[in-house]
């Protein structure tokens, strides 16, 4: 298997992701976290990446485009998530992207 384009290191997880535009999630520190999600015969799977990404402008939830993702998710105790429409999402880690590598 050939080498990644970027490297990647565990992140510690936020207490909170609030969605600023899609597929752009903000925490209270006001890093960027851009989702991954993947069906899987069990449901539905995400893949939370830490990366700096230029934030414009936030838009209204009335302004998003449906999405099976919450509007935002609170850190929960027992390593999971809860979603803003009440859905609870079990974490098994966050990677933070640390840089893109020359091909």
């Amino acid at each position: 298997m050939g080498e990644l384009p970027f490297s990647v290191q565990t992140a510690l997880h936020p207490d909170h992701l609030w969605i600023w535009r899609k597929s752009v999630y903000v925490d209270e520190n006001q890093r960027t976290w851009l989702p991954i999600s993947i069906k899987t015969e069990d449901g539905l799977r995400v893949l939370l990446r830490q990366e700096d990404v230029p934030l414009g402008e936030a838009m209204r939830p009335s302004q998003m485009p449906p999405s099976p993702l919450p509007l935002m998710w609170q850190l929960y105790p027992g390593r999971r998530y809860r979603g803003s429409d009440s859905s609870f999402w079990r974490i098994v880690f966050h990677i933070e992207v640390l840089q893109f590598l020359p091909p």
